[in-house]
């Protein structure tokens, strides 16, 4: 057909001219070229020829099975003006005629200059992460990148505030980000199929949000909060764990489809169950629950021990029994575990870092828990189930359980099992001893025999060990880690922008010998680099020695093949293996300097006081690269001095908050223990504690000015010079000391009105003289009749979520002051509202109190009668003005 273009050709012959078949492609402002054979080429001699076109392009799609894509990166954002973006892949099937995913993995940081992408699609890929970039996009609407691998969204994805939809299904996702409430437009979400196990409270802030669908992950209860969500039409809950829905479903007013099927809900709210729109097939709806027996068990159910605070030991006898321990442990002894009654010993204690050995990139997530007598053999082996400190992300980690035998740490078998939002470490023993919880390096391993073998990881598939046969006279067990480095935090340690690296690899083995054959070893180019690209002189391959204290370039002892993705070498023994790309010549001590980096961790304790009540004090424990974004998101709601001086941490180090100089802490608060704050700092843990401090001084007559003290625990001897020098003294565990001041109290002159409990009330005239007050004794008595509605009429008003909660502590023994309290803050907020009356009107409506509304519309109207009234008696009122004069002229 005439002008129909080749495949081999896909803008046709003389598309590079004036005049051509290139217009179907480059159409006004559009340029499709993923529905043609090779149309990343096409682009790249496009732009070659026509380059001032292409960068008025506003439309884009490109296939991302094509391997020029990576060679495009780098000329996308030259469009300044684009609007939408489509790299997709999927464009090519396998041979069992499944979709294949695109070559992107990663994305240039300068992608998030493209200030006016509205659309942007990353469907069928590679991303393991979010690209930082994809966050800079504050003009994106639509956001798609769903069939990839994600495991976790950025704690900053929040601040894409313009989204409208967003899609991530068919990823990988295990939590999400607290931040995603702060996507105030979005209107559909689609998270299906992933592996969500719980959801944030937060969710619950997605106020424009119309369709929600968590369908396909691993759910088994869903925040109360997601019926905060007034415009959701749409919510799509099938396939998945749950046992419970909130009978608050039932009042969101929009709600039209809610799909419940597929789940493990043996009883449903009558209020749910009774709407015509709600789908509950595949569901045990009125089921007994049976628990299920182990083989050869019998139907008797162990009995069960309940260890109180300040106990340290229990009985174990033949028949077996559960144990739950005040901390939260929880140990199970099958019968005939033991032959005859045991006494078990235990405690829980701080880690010593002379005993506890960490290897280089884990993370301590719990306390030591000891059981004695250490040694005991059982005849069965006893479940153990420990709490843990989940961090924020698990991508690229995983949750083992360590137990001392001897003078040697070793790793047990690990399950995770989650309820509610408490997580918990099991696994089974034969012995006891001592037992901690680590986050560590996923770790893949295989067995080589003589006939070889090949071992790929699960944390970047790109990287890939080949044993050939006749490596090994006997079978040897290899173990292989992969530490992913980000091109952001190499440039931030080096202060060099075009040094880039592969993921971090390190492989053990089980036998000290090297290998009879080389071994063939695959790993990815940095990221930017391909092998179209790549500039030899540029790159280095770094071996480490076991304990990575040492790097050598080995470059020139190996033969480095690449193609367009990998770099191929093979050695003869393991360590640790770094790819590099950079100008410099010497690189060995920079290494040395990054690998450090990459396993220590910096931090900055904040103090801050909340501007409308000083007494609120936040504490937080942040690290270094999340500082300047969490005292920016803070700045409108807290004051507070800078941070303390940069202090290198170790992970897992025990730290306390103490307040001085006359200002102490309540004491009432279940995170407070001895007038201290505790908590321990983890790299991927937000340690954020806020708490009310009072003054043991008079502030009638003066302000009180006090200090926050941070302290440190036990502090190991070979911990980095830059820490040990910022202490006061060889036994001293100050760290930092920040300011905060309570101001003077109002004079009694100015006391306000209070209720008989204490309560000051604020004096307070809603609305207008023309349309009626409603004053304080009139917010009084609506107060009177609130009663367990308030929370739900406070949401209706536009009181946030935290304040509810801070409420409801503060006034934790009062129900009528937590009415009070809601309610004059509203007040006190919006009197100067023309509207503030409408407003609190509406709010009773929609919590269905329309006998308060009511009683507010009658105030109203009665105090319109009165202002008539008395216009009428002073003669101003027009209405009567007139009836006199013409009475007056009858």
């Amino acid at each position: 057909m005439a002008g129909r273009p080749e495949l081999g050709d896909p803008l046709g012959e003389g598309a590079w001219g004036a005049e051509g078949p290139v217009s179907s492609c480059l159409a006004g402002n559009r340029l499709n070229l993923d529905v043609y054979a090779e149309g990343c080429l096409s682009f790249l001699r496009l732009f070659e020829t026509r380059s001032e076109e292409v960068e008025q392009v506003e439309f884009l799609r490109l296939s991302c099975n094509e391997e020029h894509i990576a060679s495009i990166l780098s000329i996308i954002p030259a469009l300044k003006g684009l609007k939408s973006l489509v790299l997709k892949g999927g464009h090519t099937r396998d041979e069992a005629g499944a979709c294949q995913r695109g070559l992107l993995f990663s994305l240039p940081q300068e992608l998030g200059e493209l200030t006016q992408l509205a659309h942007l699609d990353l469907s069928f890929n590679n991303f393991t992460a979010l690209p930082p970039c994809v966050t800079k996009l504050l003009s994106l609407r639509s956001l798609l990148i769903s069939h990839n691998s994600l495991q976790e969204l950025p704690e900053d994805f929040g601040q894409l505030s313009e989204l409208t939809f967003f899609s991530a299904m068919k990823n990988q996702l295990r939590d999400l980000p607290q931040g995603i409430g702060e996507l105030v437009a979005l209107q559909t979400l689609d998270l299906s199929e992933n592996a969500l196990k719980s959801l944030p409270e937060e969710i619950g802030n997605l106020h424009s949000c119309m369709e929600l669908d968590l369908s396909g992950n691993l759910l088994t209860g869903i925040p109360a909060s997601l019926a905060n969500l007034q415009s959701l039409q749409q919510l799509h809950l099938h396939s998945n764990l749950l046992v419970t829905v909130p009978a608050s479903l039932a009042h969101l007013p929009n709600l039209s489809r809610l799909d419940l099927q597929n789940n493990r809900l043996r009883t449903i709210p009558p209020e749910i169950q009774s709407l015509p729109f709600v789908h509950l097939r595949g569901n045990p709806l009125g089921e007994p629950e049976v628990p299920l027996q182990p083989e050869n068990s019998t139907s008797e159910e162990p009995r069960r021990l309940f260890i109180e605070t300040g106990e340290s030991s229990f009985i174990v006898t033949p028949d077996g029994c559960r144990v739950s321990l005040a901390c939260g442990i929880q140990l199970s002894f099958p019968p005939g575990a033991t032959t005859t009654s045991v006494t078990i010993h235990f405690q829980k204690c701080f880690p010593d870092p002379q005993w506890v050995k960490l290897k280089h990139h884990d993370v301590l997530l719990s306390k030591v828990l000891e059981l004695q007598p250490h040694g005991i053999g059982f005849q069965k082996e006893v479940q153990i189930q420990m709490p843990y400190a989940s961090p924020q992300s698990l991508n690229d980690r995983e949750i083992i359980i360590r137990t001392l035998s001897g003078e040697k740490w070793s790793e047990l078998g690990t399950r995770v099992k989650h309820k509610g939002k408490m997580h918990f470490a099991c696994c089974s023993v034969p012995h006891f001893s001592w037992f901690v919880v680590v986050s560590r390096l996923v770790e893949n391993e295989c067995r080589v025999p003589q006939e070889g073998a090949l071992l790929f990881s699960t944390v970047d598939p790109n990287i890939k060990v080949t044993f050939p046969p006749g490596v090994t006279e006997e079978t040897r067990t290899v173990k292989l880690q992969v530490l992913p480095v980000s091109a952001e935090e190499l440039q931030e340690i080096t202060e060099d922008n075009e040094m880039v690296t592969s993921p971090l690899l390190f492989l053990s083995q089980n036998s000290p010998a090297d290998f009879l054959q080389p071994v063939k070893i695959q790993l990815p180019l940095p990221p930017g680099v391909t092998g179209l690209t790549l500039d030899r002189s540029r790159v280095h391959l770094l071996h480490g020695d076991r304990n990575a204290q040492n790097w050598d370039d080995i470059t020139d002892q190996v033969v480095l093949e690449f193609t367009h993705l990998y770099a191929l070498f093979e050695v003869t023994h393991f360590s640790w293996y770094w790819l590099w790309c950079t100008t410099k010549s010497y690189i060995d001590g920079i290494a040395k300097k990054v690998y450090k980096r990459l396993r220590m961790y910096q931090v900055n304790f904040i103090a801050l006081q909340r501007k409308k009540d000083p007494e609120q004090v936040l504490l937080q424990c942040v690290p270094k690269h999340k500082v300047d974004p969490v005292l920016k998101k803070l700045q409108d709601r807290y004051r507070g001095p800078e941070p303390s001086d940069m202090v290198e941490m170790l992970e897992g180090e025990q730290f306390f908050a103490a307040f001085e100089r006359g200002i102490s802490i309540d004491a009432d608060r279940p995170d407070c223990i001895d007038g201290r704050i505790s908590f321990n700092f983890f790299s991927h843990l937000k340690n954020v504690k806020e708490v009310y401090i009072t003054s043991e001084v008079d502030r009638k007559s003066t302000a009180v000015k006090g200090q926050v003290s941070f302290y440190r625990g036990a502090v190991p001897e070979n911990i980095p010079e830059e820490v040990s020098k910022r202490r006061k003294g060889p036994d001293s565990h100050w760290l930092a000391t920040l300011p905060i001041k309570l101001p003077k109290l109002k004079s009694q002159e100015n006391k306000q009105p209070t209720t008989s409990n204490g309560f000051s009330l604020p004096p307070l005239n809603l609305g207008n003289a023309e349309t009626g007050y409603l004053t304080q004794s009139n917010l009084l008595g609506i107060a009177g009749r609130i009663g367990a509605d308030w929370q739900t009429i406070g949401l209706h008003l536009g009181l946030s979520y935290q304040q509810i909660q801070r409420i409801q502590y503060n006034n934790r023994e009062d129900l009528n002051t937590q009415i009070l309290d809601m309610l004059f803050s509203w007040a006190q907020q919006n009197e100067k509202k023309p509207d503030c009356v409408d407003q609190l009107i509406c709010a009773m409506k929609e919590s269905d109190r329309q006998d308060i509304a009511d009683e507010i519309v009658a105030i109203i109207a009665l105090g319109k009668q009165k202002y008539r009234e008395s216009i009428r008696r002073v003669g101003l009122d027009q209405e009567s003005s007139t009836e006199d004069s013409a009475i007056a002229m009858m």
